[in-house]
């Protein structure tokens, strides 16, 4: 609104508390420099290097006291660009291939600074913001095959998710009267692949259960979850008195993108009458596509499901979310009734039930804004043709892997994930070699993969999940390869 039309120009005073400013003009012109200045360092983000360290005489900046009084804007603005700007983690730069770190968009940035804008708290009542989120739950819905029954939620990502699931599943087996009463004793299993996230695991350690009720079942060589031995430990724990509730499958596993036989787990679920959840923290979203949905088939007969729109779906952090089959269920798991949150049927206090009846949040941010800029902004088309060319680019970076007699595959490319090595040469240690490269190209500023364990090796993992990422840049980064087990083994 302009000051024609009766903007901030026009406005009383502030009072004396207000942390408005006194002139909201020269606000306006720190903002748009702010803008600029992020849109430039997205557009330009080729002329950066992926990640830089921190240098000591920064990293003391951070070390000074809490500020007692005022400092214009403008002043902590330089700070950002001298000191946090340049240091941050890399991964909207095209060369960031470590860990499964979506790459963002400009779009996502402006609805998050349109979402600040609004401030508004997401963990319930009745405003646009729940209305948001229940449009997106219907997508995703849609997306995944789950009846109109299906309850869904968002949270900070699939780590709270996986939680979340189990703690549903756990309500599942034992009743409303585990909320009162706790384990009491029950000796509940579940049961995951080796290769599962460590979220997975975790899950159980904070639901109460112990990480030993989590079964690690071994993989094949494919790197999916051994279906015979998972029936056999099932049995096994049975006999010995245990009660198994929950078998995760991943729809795309940390190390290398593997994905389980969702559609045989489904049917063992129904075969023993457990509760079958994914993490599909970032392949679910490969539903998208139609080249990568077959992969997937199964995923629609899940109890649950745990994704990130941060991961594949490029949307901006954190975006993690899940839904469940059983809305129900999922309410009964959450739902904590509180006088201060009477539900009404008429005003500001209706609209039940909330967002806060589906997980442990009631302080919610407002993420499901910058999920449905994206999906309405790009379309599942053009998203879904994103997703299977990351898959495209691992496939011929998997080529050059191959080609090059100094490297080595270590495990298959499922989807976007290449573990590979460069080969040591007789009496080296390859692991500390492969380590040491990784470092290398972290430094070297030119690209930024990970590093995980196959099979007992030390691997160089390179994580296609940017949007931006480019053949050439795995061709670099190859090069780079090279260019460096060459230097360190001349």
């Amino acid at each position: 609104m302009s000051a024609e039309q009766g903007g901030p120009a026009d406005a009383v005073p502030n009072p004396p508390t207000s942390l408005d400013p006194d002139d909201w003009t020269a606000l306006r012109a720190d903002a748009h420099r702010m803008l600029d200045d992020m849109i430039d360092h997205i557009a330009q983000v080729r002329e950066r290097p992926v990640w830089q360290p921190l240098p000591d005489d920064v990293r003391a900046r951070f070390s000074a006291a809490l500020p007692r009084g005022e400092t214009p804007l403008g002043e902590v603005y330089a700070d950002f660009t001298d000191a946090i700007a340049p240091y941050a983690t890399g991964n909207v730069h095209p060369g960031f291939m470590g860990w499964v770190h979506g790459g963002g968009t400009a779009v996502g940035m402006l609805a998050e600074m349109l979402a600040a804008g609004l401030n508004a708290n997401c963990g319930g009542r009745n405003h646009v913001g729940i209305e948001v989120e229940r449009q997106i739950v219907r997508w995703v819905r849609e997306l995944f095959g789950f009846p109109d029954t299906a309850s869904g939620v968002f949270v900070t990502g699939s780590s709270m998710a996986n939680f979340m699931a189990l703690l549903v599943a756990r309500a599942a087996a034992l009743g409303p009267q585990v909320r009162e009463g706790g384990l009491a004793g029950e000796p509940l299993t579940a049961y995951a692949s080796a290769a599962a996230h460590g979220c997975v695991v975790q899950a159980a350690d904070l639901a109460g259960l112990g990480r030993g009720a989590m079964r690690r079942i071994p993989f094949d060589a494919a790197h999916r979850i051994d279906i015979a031995a998972l029936r056999r430990r099932i049995a096994e724990d049975r006999a010995a008195g245990f009660r198994p509730f929950l078998v995760t499958g991943s729809a795309g596993t940390v190390d290398t993108g593997a994905i389980d036989d969702l559609a045989a787990l489904a049917q063992l679920c129904r075969d023993e009458a457990l509760w079958f959840h994914i993490d599909g923290a970032y392949g679910s979203l490969g539903m998208l596509s139609p080249e990568i949905a077959p992969k997937l088939a199964g995923l629609s007969e899940a109890d649950s499901i745990a994704l990130d729109f941060h991961k594949w779906g490029q949307v901006n952090y954190d975006a993690g979310f899940l839904i469940v089959r059983d809305g129900e269920q999922h309410r009964a798991t959450f739902a904590a009734p509180a006088a201060y949150l009477r539900r009404e049927t008429r005003g500001l206090a209706g609209g039940s039930p909330w967002p806060c009846d589906f997980g442990p949040d009631l302080s919610r941010g407002f993420r499901a804004l910058k999920t449905w800029f994206t999906l309405k902004t790009y379309g599942t088309e053009r998203l879904g043709a994103m997703i299977a060319q990351t898959c495209a680019i691992a496939r011929h970076l998997e080529a050059r892997v191959r080609r090059e007699p100094q490297l080595e595959l270590l495990a298959p490319v499922t989807l976007n994930i290449v573990c590979f090595r460069y080969r040591a040469q007789s009496g080296m240690d390859a692991d500390a070699l492969n380590a040491e490269m990784v470092a290398d190209l972290h430094e070297s500023g030119m690209a930024a993969p990970s590093a995980t364990t196959i099979d007992g090796h030390l691997a160089i993992r390179a994580a296609i999940v940017n949007h931006r990422t480019t053949y050439e840049d795995v061709d670099r980064m190859v090069d780079a390869v090279l260019k460096f087990g060459a230097a360190r083994t001349g």
